[in-house]
């Protein structure tokens, strides 16, 4: 079991408002109420499976000790304040949550502690990837052991299979664990991009596969997909610089780096273009574009951990090889002028001499 020893405070810059840093799990962060999210009414129509993955989800840090153990005190504490701030899923053990570094131990864990955070209130979609089919499928069926209400599972990545290859890998983790699965999309990650007709294949022979999570970052790409898609499958931006122009294109959500920071302005940003209120998501999209593209001045999640650390959420701890950026790393400043145009963080003043 990780440590669960909570982080000390870090106060620098807090904004009178958003909320002391290590929030007790019992109290209530600052944000909007999710009481009676992820619940169907009475008497209401079917839903597609799909479809309770619609809206922003957090790719949800790992947060870690200086020795690079697992903290789940942290994760609780970070899960629930995004949580309360009205997200609509959590997503953990994702390419931001450190996945290619977690143990399958330490994997199951993480999204029990998800699960038993979100309460029923909001669904866990939890990472499951790989390249070797039966180990992805083995961490799908421990996923869905610990809670889980989906995946999101990556394309394999170097060793590039064809399509019939995709399909009966996709097949292999359904099997294996039950749940609905969410397709994800990264060329950039996984050297190999899946066109969007081929997606759609996959889906098609292998029923258990809803949605896709598209980070091609093409427009071209998305549209097709849009316009081609079946009735109920759930199209998501991997993107957050993408996800205004999907959501305006009829798209369903986005699994956000952003609303790790800014759980409560992202959500704000989906709920806006669901009331057909596209001024307001312009404003919020154009107040946080300069933070959505801080967290990718450096490899991801070495800007998000970051700016959680000067917001005063958590420290930016890592293991190897990713590290943490030096404290005199331009990168730093960066992200402090991102996270106060965001208005996360207030100015930072220097001292009087």
């Amino acid at each position: 079991m990780a440590d669960t020893t909570p982080p000390g405070p870090i106060e620098e810059n807090r904004p009178p408002d958003s909320g002391a840093p290590g929030t007790p799990l019992g109290d209530d962060p600052p944000g909007g109420d999710v009481s009676g999210a992820h619940v169907s009414e009475p008497g209401s129509e079917p839903q597609p499976p799909g479809a309770q993955f619609r809206g922003v989800g957090p790719a949800l840090v790992t947060p870690m000790q200086a020795d690079g153990s697992i903290d789940l005190y942290a994760l609780a504490d970070h899960a629930a304040w995004v949580l309360h701030a009205g997200v609509h899923m959590l997503v953990p053990c994702g390419t931001t949550g450190e996945s290619a570094t977690l143990s399958p131990d330490e994997q199951k864990e993480i999204i029990a502690c998800c699960v038993e955070i979100a309460d029923g209130r909001v669904p866990v979609l939890a990472g499951a990837g790989g390249n070797e089919t039966a180990v992805v499928a083995s961490l799908a069926a421990a996923a869905a052991q610990a809670g889980a209400d989906g995946l999101l599972t990556v394309t394999p990545y170097y060793n590039k299979p064809p399509l019939e290859g995709l399909i009966e890998h996709y097949a292999a983790v359904h099997s294996a664990s039950g749940l609905p699965v969410i397709l994800y999309n990264v060329p950039s990650r996984t050297g190999a991009n899946v066109a969007p007709l081929d997606i759609l294949r996959i889906a098609e022979a292998v029923p258990g596969v809803v949605g896709v999570k598209e980070a091609s970052g093409s427009i071209r790409q998305i549209t097709t997909l849009l316009a081609s898609r079946p009735e109920g499958f759930t199209v998501l931006a991997g993107d957050d610089e993408i996800a205004l122009p999907l959501l305006a294109l009829g798209g369903d959500g986005v699994i956000s780096v952003v609303a790790n920071e800014a759980p409560g302005p992202m959500t704000d940003l989906f709920e806006a273009t669901a009331a057909d209120d596209w001024a307001e998501a312009r404003r919020l999209h154009a107040q946080l574009l300069p933070l959505m593209r801080a967290n990718f001045l450096t490899t991801n999640p070495i800007p998000v951990k970051t700016a959680l650390e000067l917001m005063g959420r958590a420290p930016a701890q890592f293991r190897l090889p990713l590290r943490r950026l030096g404290a005199r790393d331009e990168n730093r400043t960066r992200l402090r002028t991102a996270l106060e145009s965001a208005g996360l963080i207030e100015p930072f003043v220097p001292p009087t001499p």
